[in-house]
C-alpha cells in the first residue's frame, strides 16, 4: 500500500492530484515488508531527511546491498540502485527460462530485493546478452549514446548528491557490462549537468542536475585505497536485526544466480574510494570524511531562495522543529500520539509547495507522463510560464514529494487505517467492466472521515470511477464501497510491449524507477483523520485467496485479451526430407466474464497437413464472484486460486519439410473477433507473477541430419538446461534420469549418456552418484558432459583433469571461427559431415568455461577464439576411457539447441554418436 498527501482545500486538490507521480514513486520505494512499529519508526525517524545515493553497476545481483541498506534503513537517505541491464543473459538455476523470460524473473528479484533493503530500482534499455570480455565489445552490442543518455536521464530524474559506481570501469572488472557501468557511471558524474550535450529533451524532459560526489566500490578491489568505510553491520533495535542481516536477505531474492547467503552479525564494513568532488565544504583529504554526505548542504535551508511568498518562507523555516516534534511524540506502543505531530509536519509541507504556486514543488516532466492533459491543463494553468523548471527546484521536488509521502505514510499507519481493493479473479478480459471491492478499516484511536476514492488503471486517473462521498468511519470499524474498472492493454512487463532491436529494448527511458511504476490498477482514497487533515492512502488492486499449504496470496489484478492462443514452444525442430507425425497442442484461454464458443485453426506450412482443418472450444464464463472454496471457507482457510478457463487443443501434423526455418501459426476466432497470440506464466514464490506474450506461431527448423538408427540415451538436465526436448523432436529417444536414481538405474540400455549444463553445481547427489557414469563409459559406454564451472577441476568428476584459468577462458563472439584440428576424428564425420557451416548463425556464445591445459589422455578436435586472444583447443574433448568414450564440450549448446540452430544440432548427434572417435 502506498500513501500520498493532499490538501484540504476541495479546490486545490485537482492540483495536488498532479504530484501523483512523484509521490508515488517516492512512497512505492518505502520498505513494503516492515509493519507496525517497525515500519512506522524508521519513517518518522526519516522525516526531513533528503539526502540521495543512485549506486550504478550492470546487472542484478552486482548492487551492494549491504551500503543499500545502511543508508536507506540505517540513516533514512532516498538510495536507489540503476542496473543497466535486466540480466536476461544469465543462466537460471531455479528453471528453464532464459533470455528475456528470465530478465522478467531477475526484475522481479531485484523488486523484491527493494523491498527488503528500502532502495529503488532503475534500468535502462540495455538488454544482457551474455558475457562480454571488454568494454570494446559491450558497446558494439549496446548503442553508447543511447546507454549513456538513459544513464543521465536516471540521474536528472532521481538527482542524487552522491553516486557510487560499483565497478572500477577499467579491464579488471571482469566483464565488459562491468566496465561500460563503471565507465557511464563517472561519465554521468561528468555530463549530467552539460545541457548543450544532452538537452533538457535528450532526456524525458529532466533538466540539468550537478552530483555533488563521486565514489567507487572497494569492497573486493583496492580495500587498501579506500578513503571511507561504514560500519554496515550496525545493529537497529527497532528492526531487530543490523543492516548487515536485512542486506543478507536482500541478496538472497536472487534465487535464479542462487544468491542465497547466511545473515552476518557483528561489525562489517563497507568500503569505497572518493575519485571526485564538487562539495565546497568537502575535505580536500577524502580519507578526513566521516561521511557520503560531508560538505554537502542537505538540510532545508537550502531550499530558502526558491520561496517566493513570506507564508512559504515562514513555513520552510518551521519544518525542521516540526519534524523533530513528530519524532519526539513517537511512542511505537501508542502510535496514536504521533498524529497531531505528523499533521502540522504535513500542513507545513503544504504551505512550502501551495496550490497555485507548485512548480518548484514537482517536475513536470514526470507529472506529465503521469496524467491525462486535462487534469494536468488544469493543474498547471496558473505557472504555464514556470514549466522549464531550475535545476534547484528539482532538489525541492524530491525532497518534497519524499518528505510528503514519509509523512502520509507515518500518518497512516499511525492513525492505523488501512485500505484493501480485491477482485474475485486474477486475470479479466480487456474492455469489460471489473468489479472492484474497496474495504476501508479503522484500527486506530480516532475517526476517520473518507472524502473520496479513484481508481487509477493504466497509470492513469480513471475519471469515470470517482466518487465522493463522505463517510466516517469509527475506531474499530470498517467502510465497504463497489467500484468498477476497465483496463483497456493487457498486462505485462513494460519493456517488452514492443519488440526488442538488437540488444536494446525498444520503449524509451523515462526515469520512472521499476519501484514506483503502479500496478495495473490501483485505487485512491482520499481521507481526513481527526486532528491531522487530509491523507491519501492508494492500494493496489489485488485477487486475495487462500492457499491450503502457503496460506494468504495476493497478486495484482491483469488484463488480458478476451481470448489467447498459445503453443508450447516458439522453436522446434524436424528432421529434413524424413516423413513425421507430431502432435501440435494449442492453449487457448478465456478471460471474459461471459461464455465464449472459440474456433481454432492451424496455419501450416507447404509440406504440412493436420488432421482436421478446425477444433472448437466452448468456455462457460468466469464466474463473477468467486470466493473462497473449499470446506473452511467461512474460516478463510484452503480452497485455493479461481481456477482458470483453460483449454487444450490437439491437431496431429504429419509431412515432411525441406531444409530451412518454417512457420506453423495457430489462430483463434470468437464473437467475430481474430486472436493470434498468448501468452507463457512465469511464477515462482518469491516473485509476482508476471505473462510473457508472444505470437502464436511455431518456428520449425527442418535439420538435414542423419539419426543413428534406435539411439536411445540418458540425460541428466543441467541449469535452465531445455536440451532433452530438442533432441526429441529430431528423432532421439530420451529418458530423463534423476541423479539420486542413478545406483539403481540400468545404465546398459542407453546408447549415451548426456550430464546438462552445470548439473554438477546444482546436484550434490549427481557428485556423490558421479563414479556410477564413469564406470558406465569404462564398462563400453558414451558419456557426454556439457559444460561446468569451477567444479569440473574437483578430482573424481572427469576421468582425466583439466585446469580452468581465473577468469575461465571463454569465447564470447558467436560467429567466431572454429578450426578442425583433429580431422580424422570421426565425431566430426559420422554420422553427419560437419564443416564450418555448422557453425554459423549460433546465439550469444560460443563457448564458455573452457579448459586452460587438460591431461593428455583428452584429444581436442577443434580450436576457436575470439578476435585478437590465442586459440582455446577446450571446446571438445574426446578421451578414451576404458571400453568407451567420454566426450567433455563447453561449447554453448545449452543456448543453440532450444533457438533450433541447425549445426547445433547435428554435431550434437554425432556426439551421442560418438565410438571410437580417433579412429578414421
Amino acid at each position: 500500500m502506498t500513501v500520498r498527501t493532499s490538501s484540504p482545500s476541495r479546490r486545490t486538490r485537482l492540483a495536488a492530484a498532479a504530484a501523483v507521480a512523484v509521490v508515488f514513486a517516492a512512497a512505492s520505494a518505502l520498505p513494503a515488508q516492515d509493519r507496525g512499529a517497525a515500519e512506522l519508526g524508521p519513517l518518522v525517524q526519516g522525516l526531513g531527511v533528503s539526502g540521495r545515493v543512485l549506486v550504478i553497476a550492470a546487472h542484478p545481483d552486482d548492487e551492494d546491498t549491504q551500503l543499500i541498506t545502511w543508508l536507506a534503513k540505517g540513516r533514512h537517505v532516498e538510495t536507489a540502485y540503476l542496473s543497466l541491464t535486466r540480466g536476461d543473459g544469465g543462466q537460471n538455476l531455479i528453471g528453464n527460462e532464459l533470455g528475456e523470460a528470465l530478465g522478467a524473473i531477475r526484475t522481479q528479484e531485484l523488486l523484491a530485493a527493494r523491498r527488503l533493503d528500502g532502495g529503488r530500482q532503475y534500468f535502462t534499455r540495455a538488454y544482457d546478452f551474455g558475457f562480454s570480455k571488454n568494454a570494446e565489445e559491450t558497446l558494439t552490442q549496446w548503442s553508447r549514446d543511447s546507454i549513456l543518455r538513459d544513464v543521465i536521464t536516471v540521474v536528472r530524474q532521481f538527482r542524487p548528491h552522491v553516486i557510487v559506481a560499483v565497478f572500477s570501469g577499467t579491464p579488471s572488472d571482469g566483464h565488459g557490462h562491468h566496465q561500460v557501468s563503471g565507465i557511464f557511471g563517472r561519465e554521468a558524474y561528468d555530463a549530467a549537468g552539460d545541457t548543450v550535450r544532452f538537452p533538457r529533451a535528450a532526456t524525458a524532459g529532466y533538466g540539468a542536475w550537478t552530483v555533488s560526489k563521486f565514489y567507487r566500490s572497494a569492497n573486493f578491489r583496492m580495500q587498501e585505497q579506500a578513503t571511507i568505510r561504514l560500519n554496515v553491520g550496525e545493529f537497529n533495535p527497532i528492526l531487530g536485526r543490523s543492516y548487515s542481516e536485512i542486506a543478507s536477505d536482500s541478496r538472497s531474492q536472487h534465487k535464479s544466480q542462487a544468491m542465497g547467503s547466511l545473515q552476518q552479525r557483528g561489525v562489517r564494513f563497507d568500503r569505497m574510494i572518493r575519485e571526485a568532488t564538487r562539495a565546497p565544504g568537502a575535505p580536500a583529504d577524502p580519507t578526513a570524511e566521516q561521511g557520503l554526505f560531508d560538505g554537502i548542504d542537505t538540510t532545508w535551508a537550502r531550499f530558502a531562495p526558491l520561496m517566493t511568498t513570506a507564508s512559504q518562507r515562514a513555513a520552510l523555516d518551521s519544518l525542521p522543529v516540526a519534524f523533530a516534534q513528530a519524532r519526539a511524540s513517537l511512542d511505537l506502543m501508542q502510535p496514536g500520539r504521533v498524529v497531531p505531530a505528523l499533521g502540522r509536519a504535513s500542513r507545513l509541507l503544504r504551505a512550502v509547495c501551495p496550490a497555485p504556486a507548485m512548480a518548484p514543488c514537482f517536475d513536470p516532466a514526470a507529472v506529465a507522463r503521469e496524467l491525462p492533459a486535462r487534469a494536468l491543463s488544469a493543474a498547471w494553468a496558473a505557472t504555464d510560464d514556470r514549466l522549464q523548471v531550475a535545476a534547484g527546484s528539482g532538489d525541492l521536488a524530491q525532497a518534497y514529494s519524499v518528505a510528503l509521502a514519509r509523512t502520509a505514510r507515518a500518518l497512516a499507519l499511525a492513525a492505523g487505517v488501512v485500505a484493501e481493493a480485491t477482485v474475485s479473479r486474477e486475470v479479466w478480459a480487456i474492455g469489460e467492466s471489473v468489479p472492484v471491492t474497496l474495504r476501508v478499516y479503522n484500527r486506530g484511536g480516532r475517526p476517520v472521515t473518507v472524502r473520496a476514492t479513484q481508481s487509477i488503471v493504466g497509470g492513469r486517473v480513471d475519471e469515470r470511477n470517482a466518487a465522493v462521498r463522505e463517510t466516517v468511519i469509527l475506531p474499530d470499524s470498517t467502510r465497504t464501497d463497489s467500484l468498477v474498472v476497465r483496463f483497456e492493454t493487457p498486462t505485462e512487463p513494460w519493456w517488452l510491449a514492443m519488440p526488442r532491436v538488437g540488444a536494446m529494448f525498444t520503449p524509451s527511458v523515462t526515469g520512472i524507477s521499476e519501484t514506483g511504476r503502479r500496478p495495473a490498477a490501483t485505487v485512491a482514497v482520499t481521507i481526513s483523520v481527526e486532528g491531522a487533515g487530509e491523507t491519501t492512502i492508494e492500494t493496489p488492486v489485488v485477487y486475495r485467496y487462500a492457499d491450503a499449504i502457503k496460506g494468504e496470496i495476493r497478486h495484482p489484478v491483469a488484463a488480458a485479451p478476451a481470448v489467447t492462443v498459445a503453443l508450447d514452444d516458439a522453436v522446434a525442430y524436424a528432421q529434413a526430407n524424413v516423413p513425421f507425425e507430431r502432435p501440435v497442442r494449442v492453449t487457448v484461454r478465456s478471460s471474459a466474464s461471459g461464455p465464449r464458443e472459440v474456433t481454432v485453426a492451424l496455419q501450416l506450412p507447404d509440406g504440412l497437413v493436420a488432421d482436421s482443418a478446425e477444433r472448437h472450444v466452448n468456455f462457460p464464463g468466469n464466474a463473477r464472484n468467486v470466493a473462497v472454496a473449499g470446506p473452511g471457507a467461512a474460516f478463510g482457510i484452503g480452497g485455493g486460486a479461481a481456477p482458470e478457463l483453460i483449454r487444450d487443443v490437439t491437431f496431429t501434423v504429419r509431412g515432411r519439410l525441406a531444409p530451412g526455418r518454417h512457420a506453423l501459426s495457430a489462430v483463434a476466432t470468437s464473437n467475430g473477433e481474430r486472436f493470434a497470440t498468448g501468452y507463457t506464466s512465469v511464477a515462482y514464490d518469491h516473485m509476482l507473477p508476471q505473462r510473457l506474450y508472444r505470437p502464436a506461431t511455431l518456428g520449425i527448423e527442418a535439420v538435414d541430419a542423419v539419426l543413428p538408427r534406435a539411439l536411445h540415451i540418458a540425460y541428466i538436465a543441467g541449469v535452465g538446461d531445455n536440451v532433452a526436448p530438442m533432441l526429441e523432436q529430431l528423432g532421439v529417444r530420451v529418458t530423463l534420469v534423476d541423479p539420486a536414481s542413478l545406483p539403481r538405474t540400468d545404465l546398459s540400455a542407453f546408447g549415451a549418456v548426456v550430464v546438462g549444463t552445470r548439473a554438477y553445481e546444482a546436484s550434490e547427489a549427481l557428485v556423490a552418484n558421479n563414479a556410477r557414469l564413469l564406470d558406465y563409459a569404462r564398462g563400453g559406454g558414451t558419456l557426454v558432459v556439457q559444460y561446468g564451472q569451477y567444479e569440473m577441476t574437483q578430482p573424481g568428476i572427469m576421468p582425466f583433469p583439466i585446469t580452468l584459468g581465473r577468469p575461465a577462458d571463454r569465447v564470447t563472439v558467436e560467429g567466431a571461427p572454429v578450426r578442425v584440428i583433429e580431422p580424422s576424428a570421426s565425431i566430426l564425420s559420422s554420422p553427419n559431415a560437419i564443416s564450418a557451416r555448422d557453425f554459423d548463425g549460433w546465439v550469444q556464445d560460443r563457448s564458455l568455461y573452457m579448459p586452460r591445459t587438460f591431461d593428455p589422455a583428452y584429444t581436442p578436435v577443434v580450436e576457436t577464439n575470439d578476435p585478437g586472444e590465442s586459440p582455446n583447443r577446450g571446446a571438445i574433448l574426446v578421451a578414451s576411457y576404458g571400453k568407451g568414450t567420454y566426450v567433455y564440450t563447453t561449447l554453448a549448446f545449452f543456448r543453440q539447441l532450444p533457438n533450433g540452430v541447425p549445426g547445433a544440432a547435428r554435431l550434437m548427434i554425432n556426439l551421442l554418436s560418438a565410438r571410437n572417435t580417433l579412429q578414421p
